[in-house]
């Protein structure tokens, strides 16, 4: 990264100065943008720092850090506590759920800073027409209103999310909720968005910091019993590096602290409704809320 940066409420005396340090993270939108936010933060604090952000899948960015091959990375509570230390049942509460996380990984020698109120989990969404119709705030009420009226819901999902026990099947059996296959229709991501505010689909399936919500005018219904896991993003630094650079943690942790929902939608419908790049979009923000310049 080649970021023209000074401190600004963040490294201050450059505390990473002689650190080489690498970034990595995903590939989807999310993940660059805050993959590009840590990497120009520790450019901020003095550090040199190698780019490898976007790699495809899970696995990758993890595996990177485990192996030491690469030193940091915003990854999600949800994803470390169900996928790599393969738990079937989520904490219901946020910080508990990042506390577990936290003490399993230090065995593996990766340490998780404190989350972000980030939280990119499932929901339901529907575009306002349909609110007016129907008038569903939670999915307790869309529960009800599959009893009450079955021809009234149907569901747009993805093909992972239509199988996962943490998708539509475990919503199903905690709400009480029974939608014939006949009105659950599979596609791609980036369509749902489109049919749910067409109205094609009176609820689609969408993750809760897509910047699409807000573009496309879409009202998510609240997750009133707390299924669905929660996939806070946290740094999470190889514990070596952090051994050896401790300010990583001051530097990283008050722009953590800023991280939430709104936060997220905003930054990704840049990129994804706008068409900016994920990397601009967060030295603007950064820049925009004083942590550098």
């Amino acid at each position: 990264m080649v970021d023209d940066v000074e401190p600004g409420t963040i490294g201050r005396g450059q505390p990473l100065k002689g650190a080489d340090l690498t970034v990595t993270s995903k590939s989807f939108t999310e993940s660059l943008i805050l993959g590009a936010v840590m990497g120009i933060a520790f450019q901020a604090a003095g550090a040199d720092v190698l780019d490898r952000t976007g790699i495809q899948g899970s696995i990758g960015g993890r595996e990177a850090v485990l192996k030491g091959d690469a030193d940091a990375m915003y990854e999600y509570t949800g994803t470390a506590w169900i996928t790599y230390q393969g738990n079937s049942e989520p904490i219901d509460d946020p910080h508990r759920q990042w506390e577990a996380v936290r003490d399993a990984d230090l065995k593996n020698g990766v340490t998780w800073l404190p989350p972000s109120r980030l939280n990119n989990t499932y929901a339901l969404a529907m575009n306002q027409a349909n609110f007016k119709k129907y008038g569903t705030k939670t999915l307790s009420d869309v529960a009800a209103l599959s009893r009450r009226d079955p021809g009234a819901v149907t569901l747009c999902v993805e093909g992972e999310f239509a199988n996962r026990a943490d998708g539509l099947p475990g919503m199903q059996k905690a709400y009480g909720m029974n939608v014939p296959l006949d009105r659950i229709t599979q596609m791609d991501t980036g369509i749902i968005y489109t049919q749910a505010a067409k109205g094609s689909c009176v609820y689609g399936e969408v993750f809760t910091t897509d910047g699409r919500i807000a573009s496309m005018d879409l009202v998510v219904m609240d997750d009133d019993r707390k299924f669905f896991p929660n996939y806070n993003a946290a740094p999470e630094i190889n514990t070596k590096t952090l051994k050896k650079w401790p300010a990583i943690a001051e530097v990283l942790n008050p722009i953590t602290a800023k991280l939430d929902n709104t936060v997220a939608r905003r930054l990704n419908a840049q990129v994804d409704v706008d068409g900016e790049d994920p990397h601009q979009v967060a030295l603007d923000w950064l820049k925009e809320e004083g942590f550098v310049k």
